[in-house]
């Protein structure tokens, strides 16, 4: 169902993931964090908005959409302070790390502004995003086992579908810039121990080239 870690990197690389962490996990986090923790390879945890991004969309008529996005990427910076209580560090530079670390990403995307300012774009396509800039893999954790189609499991997806699992622009965005993408229920820590080791587990794969 799917390839091994590394898999079309160049051979003389250290496997790398991004891996981002939606807030529909945060009463999942203190088993997530230290299984990535213990991994042993390379990590760059994005954290979604969680409940701090909620309370912007809750501003969002009486705010622009510019003050929307900013606020909600400095949202996603406070759930990866939280995320950081289960034990790792954080990061704010955009570089692939030497052990598991969780981004915080804000200065980043002020400082390359890459993405549309518009609730269509989410921490999802934002790490996206952060995988291509850095040329690793993309493990998308969510609260489901990945992208469904008339109640049944997508396991593969070649081109653009529609789904409320990820934010609107994020399929079209990994497809377009080819970034090798797997999505995982992060409910279940067995199967991202899995994912990790190479092995078969129940979820989506995006991409045509792998």
């Amino acid at each position: 169902m799917r390839r091994s870690p590394g898999f079309g990197q160049n051979k003389d690389q250290e496997p790398f993931t991004v891996v981002k962490l939606g807030g529909s996990l945060a009463s999942h986090s203190s088993e997530i964090i230290p299984l990535l923790q213990s991994a042993n390879r390379p990590l760059l945890i994005v954290p979604g908005g969680g409940m701090f991004a909620d309370f912007v969309r809750r501003l969002d008529s009486t705010i622009s959409a510019d003050m929307a996005h900013w606020m909600a990427c400095a949202a996603m910076d406070q759930y990866g302070w939280m995320l950081a209580s289960q034990g790792m560090k954080t990061t704010s530079r955009l570089e692939r790390p030497k052990k598991p670390r969780i981004l915080l990403p804000y200065c980043s995307l002020r400082r390359y502004d890459p993405l549309p300012h518009s609730w269509d774009v989410t921490s999802d396509t934002i790490a996206a995003w952060v995988a291509g800039k850095l040329g690793g893999d993309l493990l998308v954790l969510k609260s489901v086992d990945g992208i469904t189609k008339e109640g049944e499991l997508m396991t593969r997806i070649e081109k653009n579908v529609t789904t409320d699992v990820l934010d609107p622009c994020f399929v079209p965005y990994v497809l377009r810039h080819r970034i090798r993408t797997f999505i995982l229920n992060g409910t279940e820590p067995a199967g991202i121990s899995s994912w990790l080791e190479g092995q078969s587990v129940r979820g989506t794969v995006i991409g045509t080239t792998f």
